[in-house]
């Protein structure tokens, strides 16, 4: 089967695979389904993909993956910043800073690791997983083994999380909704939010989605903040300040989510966005996984599961500290 069927079909059935109530429970959504498929298929195919199809490959993997990521605006609502209190706002800040600076520092200083792996392994773990690993590279620009790579571990250690956090509650003294921040605030993926929150109650529930749709929001920020950095540091060598690279899709993103905030749109027309965009940002994952091959993974040693278990730590006990500080 050629690649343009290929990855349209493994876009569909994870998301299909994701509706099915067994597999919702388990928090597993369209994006890691779509990589894992496409790990899977890459492995069972048998011919070389002609050039059209690696070009396909390549605008599914890039331009659907930004277009995907505008459209994923469209589900966010500013209102929901000052739903929780600003206390949750400024959790979900420190936690973002913290994670990316201290996963960053780890990884390239006391790891030994590539700069664009440690980078690509921290904003996934701050932010919002796998989506936000593939909209840093539109600024970071890594090898395609380092983008495999950090998305794996931070889909292992997200999983995790998922499973860990609602057996912690019963352990840590906080009330539903003081735990639904936690896990907001905490967690890699929203699914995985989602399904911690419905493990513990309503309220946690509630809390928990709110605060990671905040968490997902600071990747607009976050990337042009990335962008900037990253232009002065590569101008430093020869005295000339490098060209700031601007992720204009981020635009679109807080472009479309300020729409959904004060724009009343359609059901249909709302509910089709989320569909357009859960489909192209599954292509996206599914083409990046078609490239993973089990020899890069385990090439790549073990340095990088250490970094993210580490963060992974840290966002369990530094984050249960702060939101006992800020929050409870």
């Amino acid at each position: 089967m050629n690649l343009y069927l290929l990855l349209p079909l493994i876009s569909l059935a994870a998301l299909g695979l994701a509706k099915v109530p067994a597999v919702a429970q388990l928090g597993l959504s369209a994006l890691p389904l779509a990589i894992v498929l496409g790990i899977a298929a890459g492995h069972l195919l048998r011919r070389t993909p002609s050039a059209g199809e690696e070009a396909f490959s390549r605008f599914s993997q890039q331009k659907l993956l930004r277009l995907g990521i505008i459209l994923f605006g469209f589900g966010l609502n500013f209102h929901q910043l000052v739903a929780v209190g600003w206390q949750a706002l400024v959790v979900d800040a420190i936690v973002v800073s913290t994670i990316f600076l201290v996963g960053t520092w780890v990884g390239i200083r006391l790891l030994k690791l590539e700069p664009d792996l440690a980078m690509l392994t921290s904003v996934g773990s701050a932010i919002c997983g796998a989506a936000a690993i593939m909209a840093a590279e539109s600024v970071i620009k890594p090898k395609q083994r380092d983008i495999t790579v950090a998305v794996a571990t931070v889909v292992l250690f997200g999983t995790l999380a998922m499973f860990t956090h609602p057996y912690l509650y019963h352990f840590l003294h906080l009330s539903q909704g003081q735990y639904g921040i936690y896990i907001g605030s905490t967690i890699h993926e929203v699914a995985q939010a989602v399904a911690a929150g419905q493990s513990v109650g309503g309220e946690a529930l509630q809390n928990a989605v709110i605060v990671k749709l905040i968490r997902v929001m600071m990747l607009a920020p976050f990337i042009m903040l990335l962008s900037a950095y990253l232009s002065r540091r590569q101008g430093e060598p020869d005295g000339q300040r490098a060209r700031l690279t601007i992720p204009w899709f981020v635009l679109g993103f807080i472009l479309a989510a300020g729409i959904n905030t004060w724009v009343t749109m359609p059901a249909t027309l709302h509910q089709g966005l989320g569909i357009a965009s859960q489909l192209t940002l599954a292509m996206a994952m599914a083409a990046l996984g078609l490239h993973t091959r089990w020899q890069t993974l385990k090439a790549a040693g073990v340095k990088p599961l250490l970094l993210a278990a580490g963060l992974f730590v840290l966002l369990m006990v530094g984050g249960y500290g702060l939101n006992r500080l800020l929050i409870g």
